[in-house]
């Protein structure tokens, strides 16, 4: 019996959410912040300027469940402008967004706009500074995980995502790890 292992990781912006990266141009791949065993797959990706809350396991059901639409992922998103309720409730319906060159209506959602910004460590590479103009917080919830969906959804109802941070997998946490930071842990609370 293969004995599976399971891992929680805090990805810094800048990195690839894989082990392999075949292109010419020189990427930062997961393998460069641990020593992974052989077979560990990341569970869901974040995109290269995307951070927080990535699992790795070396078990494919493990992964599968996950990243069905059973388990909800939250993120924390930095807009570009002051977001307003009419903004949050489109996200929160479902909005049209491109996907494999095909229009694709997102499924309805929780989002919420957020008073106070999260706390997180400064993001490794700078976003812009005040001059051009002002930010806004807010949590997105969703079961589905199309590629750049959150990105996309904030986009749709205009407001660009400037930072996203993953904070939740089910029931994980980011928590106080800092980027970068790898603990191996016994198996998820999904």
């Amino acid at each position: 019996m293969t004995q599976h292992r399971h891992f929680i990781l805090h990805k810094p912006c800048g990195y690839l959410s894989q082990f392999i990266y075949n292109l010419k141009r020189k990427k930062k791949l997961l393998g460069a912040l641990h020593d992974f065993p052989p077979g560990t797959m990341s569970i869901g990706r974040l995109d290269e300027m995307s951070e927080g809350l990535l699992l790795l396991t070396t078990d494919g059901k493990v992964s599968n469940y996950i990243t069905g639409k059973k388990v909800e992922k939250e993120y924390y998103v930095q807009l570009d402008g002051l977001v307003t309720e009419e903004a949050i409730e489109q996200m929160r319906l479902g909005v049209e967004i491109g996907f494999s060159g095909q229009k694709y209506m997102t499924k309805p959602c929780q989002a919420s706009k957020l008073i106070d910004p999260p706390i997180f460590p400064p993001r490794s590479i700078r976003i812009r500074d005040d001059r051009h103009g002002p930010t806004s917080w807010a949590s997105i919830i969703i079961r589905e995980g199309k590629y750049r969906q959150v990105r996309k959804m904030s986009a749709a109802v205009g407001y660009p995502t400037l930072r996203l941070i993953r904070a939740r997998i089910g029931n994980e946490k980011l928590g106080p790890l800092v980027p970068g930071k790898v603990i191996e842990v016994d198996g998820f609370d999904a």
